[in-house]
């Protein structure tokens, strides 16, 4: 278990890692490496985050010409600090800290790029994810008056601001308005790094909140979910099935993949069971997203191959025996027997719907010249796709162990 002992160690090396980065990125990415690998004796569960870190960490030496050379790494490995810690605390007010903690370096990093800051992307992405987070906060902070107080008209709307919140914060639709334009617009390494570490605290933290503050209006109040989930589905794949540029391309699918993981959320009232499997298909989508957005956003920086794009697209498409099979099994087990089997039904058929746009995603990343750092990336992040040709059953024992 991370203890606060080893988030001081790690901010302490951090501060280094800042101090020496004007003058030496590569010893400040070593040091920001090296807290990462702080944390390794964790659950599993956060040795996924940490790769996932490692890949970004890695993938920014594609972009190491930017305004904050060095500094960007640290920025990086705060945010993996909190994704960690998060799995670990049930205390409402660090929650939410960690939710801003994460979310406030991506404000940078988005106007990250080679000599300059790419400003334009950056207004509109830091508007949207200030007026989220001051929404999911107000709406937690109601939610749990609500909850206190035992008024239902109060619990209602701070459940709503605060679903409100989550689904600007991490691009659900129908509050997804930010993403193609942002995606398509930023650094594609940038945006890799937002596409993925950062989407991860905003669902557990919100996961939690949840659980704190349930009654027996709960499971009704979740059905709101489970319709705003079907329509960003749609929206998402509709959009991708239409879009013509690879990042905006991308950013409907992630529009999609985040309404996978709000549909887990229907079933976290079902019996203990259920509960585990859906926050375990949650999860495992998150991780399908974050390491297919890393391998595909890095193919469009610098190229990588036609095998890894291929293996990307199929876990996005749920083939079997891939990530993305099993992620989305989870759901639609939990979904079956928690009687939401129309959104279940739903699922299935968007991913479906998702075939032809992965398929054309690998033609159009196919470049002639590929950067070694871009390829390997790629390269990596698509054969983790295959960690689960032994049935994910030991994921599901890692969030047992986890959220217990």
């Amino acid at each position: 278990m991370i203890t606060e002992l080893d988030i001081l160690k790690a901010l302490v090396i951090l501060t280094f890692a800042g101090i020496l980065s004007y003058k030496n990125s590569i010893l400040s990415l070593a040091l920001s490496t090296l807290v990462v690998f702080l944390f390794l004796e964790s659950n599993g569960l956060i040795l996924m985050v940490l790769s996932v870190a490692i890949l970004n960490l890695i993938s920014m030496l594609a972009i190491r010409k930017n305004q904050i050379a060095g500094l960007d790494y640290a920025l990086i490995v705060f945010m993996a600090i909190a994704t960690a810690y998060v799995f670990f605390t049930s205390d409402i007010a660090e929650l939410l800290v960690l939710f801003v903690v994460v979310s406030v370096p991506t404000y940078l990093i988005v106007m990250l790029d080679e000599g300059k800051l790419n400003v334009d992307p950056g207004i509109k992405y830091i508007a949207f994810m200030v007026i989220a987070t001051v929404v999911f906060i107000i709406g937690s902070a109601v939610l749990y008056l609500g909850y206190s107080w035992q008024n239902s008209t109060i619990y209602l709307l701070g459940f709503v601001a605060l679903l409100i919140g989550l689904a600007l914060e991490v691009g659900v639709a129908p509050f997804h308005e930010w993403v193609p334009d942002v995606f398509s617009n930023a650094n594609p390494i940038s945006i890799s790094i937002i596409a993925s570490l950062a989407k991860f605290v905003p669902f557990i933290v919100a996961y939690k909140i949840l659980l704190m503050t349930a009654t027996e209006l709960t499971s009704l109040a979740l059905l709101i979910f489970a319709v705003i989930s079907a329509i960003s589905m749609f929206i998402g794949n509709i959009g991708a099935l239409t879009a013509k540029d690879p990042a905006r391309i991308l950013a409907y699918s992630t529009i999609a993949n985040m309404g996978y993981v709000l549909a887990a959320f229907s079933a976290i009232m079902a019996p203990r069971e259920l509960v585990y499997y859906a926050i375990a298909g949650g999860l495992l989508q998150l991780f399908v997203n974050a390491f297919g957005k890393i391998g595909f956003f890095n193919a469009i920086k610098g190229g990588s191959s036609s095998l890894s794009n291929y293996l990307l697209s199929f876990s996005f498409i749920g083939l079997p025996p891939l990530m993305g099979f099993w992620s989305k099994f989870f759901i639609i087990y939990a979904l079956v027997f928690s009687n939401y089997l129309w959104l279940a039904i739903l699922l299935v058929l968007n991913s479906a719907i998702s075939i032809p746009y992965y398929l054309r995603l690998v033609r159009l990343t196919e470049v002639s010249s590929k950067s070694l750092i871009t390829n390997t990336v790629a390269t990596v992040t698509a054969f983790v796709m295959l960690i689960t040709l032994i049935p994910p059953v030991w994921f599901v024992e890692l969030v047992k162990e986890v959220l217990k």
